[in-house]
This record gives structure tokens, sequence and C-alpha cells, in this order.
């Protein structure tokens, strides 16, 4: 079965544009799935029948898996089915007519424009690692950049003196955003000063931003930076690696953005995606509502 596991997901890396991490996911779900038939003594994915399927699925649900991941979780099982059928001669798919769970449409949490301020404010800029964590900060806030996009990118990418940005988002799309002035002045004097500290290697990756290893930072790297300032900023509310996207969508929505140019800035493809935004400025103006109109509550 491992075997199989490795063909689809070789298969997905050269006939599709999937991100490192889209293609770790597959590899993850799958490899969970055939733990699971290997506990009910199947030895192949042929052997595997409609049972199983709703087995493994009963199984997840006890593992309180979020119905997102198990959706996910499910689409790579039906996809790597899909892909024997065509490709290794499998007869039948046990997933078919199976019901998909339904997937379940969060509202993105946000900060505040106050929040976001003291996030961004947090970095020491005295210090090296300060002002570069305070630029990156700078163009999530700027752009609205997913984390993965911000650590790909390279010095190349950026356009100051057009006030611009280069990102190759999902599928090697790639989008232009404009950047706020303070993130120029940020990458300005980082380029130029403070970048050079931070390399550690007489041919230096060509990437924008390293860890403290010199290397490119991880996705996992920036992660535990974000959660840091959050904590010594005392900000209440959630964080996540995206909260910094949202909040941007969230904000420029809220102050009169036409909802195709944040579509456009976000790298959605469907503008479906992007509407959830407008959901939570709506549901934000009735809170506001409620709570000011001197009969709301009359």
């Amino acid at each position: 079965m491992q075997q199989h596991i490795s063909s689809f997901i070789h298969h997905l890396s050269t006939h599709r544009t999937l991100a490192a991490n889209t293609l770790q996911s597959y590899e993850r779900d799958l490899r969970q799935y055939k733990e699971y038939l290997e506990l009910q003594f199947v030895d192949s994915f042929s052997g595997a029948t409609r049972t199983h399927i709703a087995g493994f699925m009963r199984e997840l649900r006890k593992q309180k898996k979020a119905p997102s991941t198990l959706l996910r979780m499910m689409v790579s099982v039906r996809a790597l089915y899909q892909f024997l059928i065509e490709h290794h001669g499998l007869e039948r798919d046990p997933t078919f007519q199976i019901e998909l769970p339904k997937p379940v449409k969060k509202a993105p949490q946000v900060l505040s424009v106050g929040e976001v301020e003291l996030l961004l404010n947090a970095p020491d800029l005295s210090l090296p690692s300060g002002y570069r964590d305070s630029a990156m900060l700078e163009i999530l806030y700027a752009t609205g950049m997913r984390v993965s996009e911000l650590i790909s990118l390279n010095v190349d990418d950026l356009h100051l003196s057009m006030g611009a940005i280069r990102c190759i988002g999902k599928g090697d799309r790639e989008r232009i955003i404009p950047l706020t002035r303070l993130a120029q002045e940020r990458l300005h004097t980082y380029l130029k000063e403070i970048r050079p500290q931070l390399i550690k290697s007489e041919k230096p990756d060509k990437a924008l931003f390293f860890g403290h290893l010199g290397t490119r930072l991880t996705r996992q790297g920036f992660w535990k930076i974000i959660k840091g300032y959050a904590k010594s900023a005392q900000i209440q509310s959630e964080i996540t690696p995206h909260t910094l996207r949202h909040s941007f969508a969230y904000h420029l929505l809220e102050n009169g953005a036409d909802l195709r140019s944040v579509q456009e800035m976000l790298g959605h493809l469907d503008i479906s995606s992007t509407q959830i935004y407008v959901n939570v400025t709506k549901s934000k103006m009735r809170e506001v509502y409620d709570r000011t109109h001197p009969r709301a509550h009359t």
C-alpha cells in the first residue's frame, strides 16, 4: 500500500502544481488511512469496502477531527482511488456514493486595528532579528499574503521603486500587490542594513528572510515568532498564522474597498472565498447597531 501512496504523491508532484504543504497533507492523510486498514487486517487498497470507508470516518470522528479535517482526509482517500482506477487498473472505488462531510465555513478571526498596531509595534527594532520580524509583519498586514507565500519570497520579488511586491501563490499563480509606505521603508532598511547581518554563508540563498541558522525561515519558525509577539503585546484575541491575512481583508472591506480588488490581492480564484469577510463585516455591523441604537432593545 505504501508503494501506491508513493506513486500517487509522485504523480501529484509531477502533474499538478501543488504546494509542498499540500503534498505532505495528502501523504499524511493516506498514511493514516493505510494504518486503519492494516488494523482491520486489510493488506491492499483494493481489498477495502464501503464498510471500511464508513468505519474509517467513524474512527476520525471518535478522534474529534474537525469537520474540515475530516472532509480533507476523505477527499485525499477518494483522490487516491481515482488515481488507482486510472493508472493501476483498480476496478472499483469503495468511496463511491459515500456522502462526504459538509464543510463548515467558520468566520475568520480578525484583530481590531488597535490590536494590529500592538502586534506590529512589538518587535525590538534595535535587534537584527527584531527588525526582520517587523518587516515580515508589516508585509503580511500590508498585502494579506499567506505565511507560506511570505517565507517563499526572494529578494528579486521586491519592487520597492514601484511600491509593490511580487507574490507566487497557490498553483504558481503570480500577483503583484501594493505595499504601504511603512512596509516599503522597513524593507528598504532591512535589505540594506539588516539582511547582510543575518547571512551566514559565503554564497547566500536568494531568500528574503533568514532564520537564526542562516537558512530560509520556515513556516513553523514564523509561527513561533508571531505567537511570541502576541503574548508580549498581551493580545487576548486568538492568533493563527492567517490572522493578519484575515485582518487585512476585513479592514479593507470595512473601509470601503471593493470585493473584486480584495479578491485579487488575496489571490482567491473564487469570489465566494472572499465573501466570507463581507459576512464578518455585516455581523460586526449588527453588533454595533444592537449595542448603540437607542431603540434596538425596545
